[in-house]
């Protein structure tokens, strides 16, 4: 039976084939090209993350709002899920904007 494989797994992998073994095979011409596929992986990766983790459809002016007023303080049942969110959304942002190479 085939194993069902998680899709940013799938392009981690592809990303690393690309950088790790072909990279090195391709004739020196070709790098560019070969690094420019590398980036547009790494970015579809980005992507799929900034998708899964954006923000409930309420959006962030009422998610703010909500903050502010109170509603996902820490004594709250929204409070974890609401700060799980949150912390994955600066850690995104943190990626995308401190990227200092493809690797």
């Amino acid at each position: 039976m085939l194993e069902k494989h998680d899709v940013a797994d799938l392009l981690a992998t592809a990303r690393d084939v690309v950088l790790s073994n072909l990279l090195s095979a391709i004739p020196p011409g070709k790098a560019l090209q070969t690094g420019m596929v590398a980036a547009a992986i790494t970015l579809a990766i980005r992507e799929r993350a900034a998708n899964t983790l954006a923000i409930p459809s309420i959006g962030i002016a009422t998610l703010a709002r909500e903050i502010r007023a109170g509603t996902h303080d820490p004594d709250t049942p929204t409070h974890e899920p609401t700060l799980t969110l949150l912390r994955a959304q600066v850690r995104l942002c943190a990626d995308v904007s401190a990227r200092t190479g493809l690797g």
